[in-house]
C-alpha cells in the first residue's frame, strides 16, 4: 500500500515570507505598516487599521501556554500511527497566538501560563513546520 501524502499549505505570494522564515529557523510574523499592529496568520488587510501595507518581524521566540488539547484519533489518514500528541494554544509577547504541536515535554505537567520556547522542526517532506518546548 502507497503511503498517503500529509496535506500541505498552499504558499503564495502573501505567506511565502513566514515559509521561508520557517525554512530559515525562524518565526516570522506580519506586521502592519499603517499602525504597526502584529498579525497572525498573515493575511492582507489590518484588522485594525485595514491598511493593506505589511512587513515582517521576527518572533521573539517565547511563549506561554493559553491552552492545550490532546489528540488520540489521527484528523487524516496520513497521521495513523502518530497519536497521541499535545496541541498547545500560545500566547506570544508580541501579541497573537499560535498553534503548535509540544515536543520533549516529558513529564512536564502543563498549566495555563506555563513558560514555552517556540522552535522550528522539518516536518519529514521538505516543510518546516513550528513547535513549542517547555522552557527550562
Amino acid at each position: 500500500m502507497d503511503a498517503i501524502a500529509k496535506p500541505t499549505p498552499e504558499i503564495g505570494p502573501l505567506t511565502r515570507p513566514y515559509w521561508d522564515g520557517l525554512a530559515a529557523g525562524k518565526l516570522l510574523l506580519q506586521r502592519c505598516t499603517g499602525c504597526g499592529k502584529i498579525r497572525h496568520y498573515p493575511r492582507p488587510l489590518c484588522d485594525a487599521c485595514h491598511s493593506f501595507g505589511h512587513d515582517w518581524v521576527e518572533a521573539q521566540g517565547t511563549a506561554t501556554v493559553h491552552s492545550w488539547t490532546v489528540a488520540h484519533h489521527p484528523f487524516h489518514p496520513a497521521f495513523r500511527g502518530i497519536p497521541p500528541f499535545t496541541l498547545v494554544t500560545a500566547d506570544l509577547p508580541e501579541g497573537v497566538r499560535i498553534l503548535a504541536p509540544l515536543r520533549d515535554a516529558g513529564d512536564g505537567a502543563l498549566a495555563l501560563g506555563t513558560k514555552l520556547v517556540i522552535g522550528v522542526e522539518d516536518n519529514g517532506e521538505g516543510l518546516a513546520l513550528p513547535v513549542v518546548r517547555l522552557a527550562r
